[in-house]
């Protein structure tokens, strides 16, 4: 391959990483909105929309493999490669982690908790992974670490959530509710809460390994 064809195939990954981050944050907005609105329809398009990310995962996967086995990138290129292999990882989980919070709005819910507000922390677990791909495309190391300080914000905004949860379970007529209804409906909160801090970790790891890319040090500092 020649250096100038070389140079426009890590630019087409670069441009290809954002294309499936746009993808990934796409499912997970519309994920949110189906849970929020118990959308059946909107949540089964999310649901069905995983197996694409899936495939545009393996393809960029196999165009990060071939770069790194038939070129011999300097110094620099071998970090943005590998940091894009690891970083469209994270971006094959969070589409997964969509899918499931899609599944969780199909769940048959009694009734909600008032003190926690899902919709809210995802739209702030959003802005983090769409910071953390700015940063990537733009090599921004300072973004970077403002996400990295961010993401303490978020896990205090999950176990709030998850604290307020077993407040309003304690504090509930017991003569009035199905405990099995209930604990379905518990169960279901308190998974949305994880998975919600689990994408807000990885546009941690996303910030990372962008940190990485641009200063050529693994250390994100908070």
């Amino acid at each position: 391959m020649a250096r100038e064809e070389y140079r426009e195939s890590l630019t087409e990954l670069r441009a290809n990483v954002e294309s499936m981050a746009e993808t990934v944050l796409t499912q997970l907005r519309q994920a949110l909105v189906a849970l929020e609105d118990s959308n059946e329809a909107l949540a089964r398009e999310v649901i069905d929309g995983d197996e694409t990310v899936n495939e545009r995962y393996l393809d960029l996967e196999g165009d990060c493999i071939d770069l790194l086995a038939l070129e011999q990138p300097v110094a620099s290129d071998l970090r943005f490669v590998a940091a894009s292999f690891k970083i469209l990882t994270d971006l094959e989980r969070i589409g997964d982690l969509a899918t499931n919070l899609a599944n969780y709005a199909l769940a048959d819910v009694s009734e909600g908790f008032s003190g926690v507000d899902s919709y809210g922390i995802g739209e702030e677990v959003r802005d983090q992974v769409q910071a953390a791909i700015g940063a990537y495309v733009t090599d921004d190391a300072d973004v970077c670490r403002t996400i990295a300080s961010r993401d303490d914000e978020i896990d205090a905004l999950c176990q709030r959530a998850s604290e307020a949860v077993v407040r309003e379970l304690i504090a509930r007529e017991s003569d009035t509710w199905s405990v099995e209804q209930v604990l379905d409906d518990v169960s279901r909160v308190l998974l949305t809460i994880r998975d919600l801090e689990r994408i807000g970790d990885h546009a941690v790891n996303i910030a990372a390994r962008t940190h990485y890319m641009v200063e050529n040090d693994p250390a994100l500092i908070y």
